[in-house]
């Protein structure tokens, strides 16, 4: 049997190949047709005539494409791209179909406007009202030839992101550079060193000798050493090589050829092949086709209408509101750095490349600690440890390691799998040990891997129809009618792995507190998808979610990495086992803010950017690079080189869901402190205030406005003080 066909468990990833992509999908496809074209000649029009139906064989394409999706984003290769290539344009013109199919509308029209209709519960009718509003998006009421054009759109549209994507990881991957002298690499933490030397030996091994493809430093390029035997470092562009040599190297013209590097990735500066500027222009000018077909002024009123925010307008003076509260901080940040960076290190002018490194050495000077310091007390299992800590302690489940998602059954040696489980109640009122959720945690970078953190959805919980609700505590999502299916997420991370070895046993991948932050993140993500308690499919996790508060449990989670009583259950010194010494905890407290200024103009830049280039940017007059500096002349605090690149890797909003919803995560920050406000006024490690927000915001997914659900946990509208306050940026 087909691996993508079998839904009866986890999927089969040890069994997968890039040759069952294109008949599995083939034969899902001609599955759905046929269920639509019996739906839609169907006399009834009831939710088990129609909307369960579809539901059911919609819900094994998604999944099985999911899969190809996750692998194509986690493990690349030649044969799984093309085919991925292959299936993609069937994939899309299926749920364009789907979409515009004016005969389905007109089912779900019906159903709306049927006595049925008040009898669902208020989950379904959300369903129904979220199809209605999507056949309308989706272009069915366009005419037919309007139709044939919104399809060529939405396929282009798929593939263009698709390859900006893949330029984006071929760029960075094509990149290497390897240093012959030790000296070069004065100030980066020996870790980085470490796992810098480990990359150009396995490159040596592999290669017999063969270049790597990156310039050498002097010498001849063939791997992990040179003629004479001494040793050679290998540096990438992927994060964990890249960001400490900004961080941390002495060497001021080392750290500009690597951040040269970084902001010019798929641009003119590279391999043509890889350039996506043209793909910028044509996705953007697609999306406003797009919007006239529909009848909007532009892609950004079409993006809102799914959102919480209203209209472009009133984003743009969200934006600018924060931004007026920032920008003092942000020009004393700017201005301090300067300042410190001309009496201190004898860099003047202050330099993109020279930020990151000044800014730390800065942070050094103030607080008299490093990141470097920080780091030796998050190993990865206590990391780990912690996380699960707090989760189990505010929600009241237990979360226990998986074989049944981990190797031999993952898609590579890192990965780890691990369940989610109720916790038996004091008086007996819960059953102990009944499986919630499963998931798949990818923490490391490697070549094959697209950048970033993510989570995403593997199997959404649901009630398969058939019988009364129930749940599985198995090891694997149930399918047996009657019984919930429960749900399964990848959490997938880009940190760098362990080098090295410790009292005779491998050294544990080290975290910065920054990677903890980002680890903490994604989990809330994985939160709100496994701890719902909706049954059906489509506002079920994060299914139906608006995208501008899908940030809101993610962006809570991240609060806890600034608690005392979690971080000292979580840092144990990597070689005495020690715990974060307090004094440590307090230098770190009182550079939590450092620079927060800055940072929040930079994401308000990005959102303007996105929010423009979808809204009134006009492509005849500028090209979207010079919208940017347009937006950084007016929001900016430091301006990068002429060369900077930034749009052509920013996969966020090319490549990714956030196009004209980039400002989501300082939107949904603003929910998700004030969210947290309510656990600093209970206790941080609440149970009661854990209880809440899981019934009132995670367990209840999409089926209710996100509105709504924060009103109903803090009894309240958000207010924007408390990120102001978690910011720094209320004066007193």
């Amino acid at each position: 049997m087909n691996p993508l066909l079998d839904f009866s468990a986890l999927p089969r990833f040890a069994d997968i190949r890039p040759e069952h992509i294109a008949p599995a999908v083939d034969h899902l496809i001609v599955e759905c047709r046929a269920t639509l074209a019996r739906v839609t000649a169907s006399p009834n029009c009831g939710w088990s005539d129609i909307v369960a139906p579809l539901e059911e064989v919609n819900e094994k394409l998604a999944r099985a494409w999911g899969v190809v999706g996750h692998l194509h984003a986690v493990i690349d290769s030649p044969a799984l791209r093309d085919a991925y290539h292959t299936s993609l344009p069937n994939v899309t013109e299926y749920w364009t179909d789907l979409g515009q199919n004016l005969d389905l509308f007109n089912q779900y029209r019906a159903l709306r406007s049927a006595p049925e209709f008040a009898t669902l519960s208020p989950a379904r009718k959300k369903i129904i009202e979220n199809e209605l509003r999507d056949f309308r998006l989706s272009g069915a009421e366009l005419a037919q030839d309007k139709k044939a054009r919104f399809k060529e759109i939405a396929e282009e549209q798929s593939l263009l992101g698709s390859r900006f994507s893949e330029n984006v990881l071929d760029a960075t991957n094509a990149f290497s550079l390897l240093i012959e002298d030790e000296a070069r690499l004065a100030g980066l933490p020996q870790d980085v060193k470490d796992a810098a030397r480990e990359a150009a030996e396995k490159d040596h091994k592999a290669d017999d000798g063969k270049p790597v493809g990156g310039k050498p430093d002097g010498g001849k390029s063939d791997g992990g050493k040179s003629d004479d035997g001494k040793p050679r470092w290998k540096l990438t562009l992927q994060a964990p090589s890249y960001l400490p040599v900004l961080q941390y190297a002495d060497d001021r013209a080392l750290r500009e050829t690597i951040y040269k590097a970084n902001v010019t990735r798929a641009s003119e500066f590279g391999d043509a092949k890889l350039d996506n500027t043209a793909l910028i222009d044509q996705i953007i000018a697609l999306r406003a086709e797009e919007a006239a077909l529909l009848g909007f002024n532009n892609f950004a009123e079409v993006s809102l209408v799914a959102k919480m925010a209203n209209t472009p307008q009133q984003v743009r003076s969200f934006l600018d509101g924060l931004a007026q509260r920032a920008r003092p901080f942000a020009l004393r940040d700017v201005a301090e750095l300067k300042a410190f960076a001309k009496d201190a290190l004898g860099l003047d002018p202050l330099e993109a490349w020279d930020t990151m490194y000044a800014s730390e050495k800065l942070r050094q000077q103030r607080y008299a600690f490093s990141d470097q310091e920080v780091k030796q007390y998050f190993p990865e299992p206590a990391v780990l440890a912690g996380l699960f800590k707090v989760v189990e302690t505010i929600f009241d489940v237990q979360i226990k390691p998986d074989a049944a998602l981990s190797p031999p059954h993952a898609w590579h040696e890192d990965v780890r799998g691990f369940r989610i489980e109720t916790r038996g109640g004091p008086a007996g009122d819960r059953a102990s040990g009944q499986l919630i959720g499963q998931f798949y945690l990818d923490l490391y970078a490697r070549d094959t891997k697209r950048g970033g953190a993510w989570m995403d959805d593997a199997i959404t919980r649901c009630l398969k129809t058939g019988g009364a609700p129930g749940n599985t505590p198995d090891a694997m999502p149930s399918t047996v009618p009657g019984t919930v299916q429960t749900p399964v997420t990848y959490l997938t991370c880009n940190f760098a792995r362990g080098v090295g070895e410790a009292n005779g046993q491998k050294r544990p991948a080290l975290f910065t507190h920054d990677d903890v932050i980002t680890l903490f993140h994604e989990f809330g993500h994985g939160l709100h998808h496994m701890l719902t308690r909706v049954d059906d499919l489509g506002v079920s996790g994060i299914n139906g979610v608006e995208w501008d508060a899908v940030e809101l449990p993610s962006q809570f989670m991240e609060n806890f990495c600034w608690e005392w009583d979690v971080l000292k259950h979580m840092t144990a010194h990597v070689d005495s086992g020690a715990p974060l010494p307090r004094a440590l905890f307090d230098k770190m407290l009182a550079a939590k803010n450092f620079q927060a200024g800055m940072q929040t103009v930079r994401q308000i830049e990005f959102s303007l950017f996105d929010m423009q280039l979808h809204s009134d940017f006009d492509a005849a007059r500028q090209t979207p690079l010079a919208l940017l500096d347009e937006i950084r002349q007016r929001v900016a605090v430091l301006h990068p080189p002429a060369y900077n690149r930034f749009p052509n890797n920013f996969s966020h909003i090319f490549a990714g869901g956030y196009a004209a919803g980039y400002y989501s995560y300082k939107w949904a920050e603003v929910l998700s402190a004030d969210a947290y406000s309510a656990f600093e006024e209970e206790g941080v490690l609440s149970p009661a205030a854990g209880a809440r927000f899981h019934a009132e915001v995670l367990a209840v997914g999409g089926s209710r406005p996100a509105a709504e659900s924060f009103r109903a946990f803090r009894g309240r509208d958000p207010n924007l003080d408390a990120l102001l306050r978690h910011s720094g940026m209320i004066t007193a």
